[in-house]
C-alpha cells in the first residue's frame, strides 16, 4: 500500500470534523497524536517533504474507511493510532516543546483535565 496514495484524503476542514465527530471515541492518545502531526506540518521550518508524510497519515485517519473501523469500540482506532505513530517517529525531530504546548493546550480546550501519564505514554513512544 503506497501511504501518499492517503494525502488526497488529507484537508484541514475535513481533519477538523472528523476530531469534532469523533475525538470521545478516539480518545486523547489519538487526538494527541493527530494534534501533534498537524502543528508540526504546519510549521514553517518543516520540509515540504515531510508535510507530505504528515498529509499521507492524517489522510488516513480522515479515511472513513480504514483497515479496522472506527467505530469498533477499543480497537477501532489502533490501527490509526499505528499509522499516527510512525509518522510521529519519522518526524520527531521537528516537534518542539511549542509544538507540545500547542497541541497539550487544544487537548485540554476540548477534553478538560487530562491524565498526563497518557500522553507520557505516547511522547516515549516517538522518542
Amino acid at each position: 500500500m503506497n501511504k501518499n496514495q492517503f494525502v488526497k484524503y488529507f484537508s484541514e476542514e475535513s481533519l477538523w470534523e472528523k476530531i469534532k465527530q469523533f475525538s470521545k471515541s478516539a480518545g486523547v492518545k489519538v487526538v494527541y497524536a493527530v494534534l501533534l502531526l498537524y502543528y508540526v506540518m504546519n510549521d514553517k521550518r518543516v520540509s515540504l517533504k515531510t508535510k507530505l508524510s504528515i498529509a499521507a497519515a492524517l489522510g488516513y485517519f480522515i479515511l472513513p474507511t480504514d483497515a479496522i473501523f472506527d467505530l469498533t469500540p477499543l480497537i477501532g482506532y489502533s490501527d490509526d493510532l499505528g499509522v499516527l505513530l510512525f509518522a510521529l517517529t519519522q518526524v520527531s525531530s521537528n516537534i518542539t516543546p511549542e509544538i507540545k504546548e500547542k497541541a497539550r493546550k487544544k487537548l485540554t480546550d476540548w477534553f478538560g483535565e487530562i491524565k498526563e501519564e497518557e500522553l507520557r505514554d505516547l511522547e516515549d513512544k516517538i522518542g
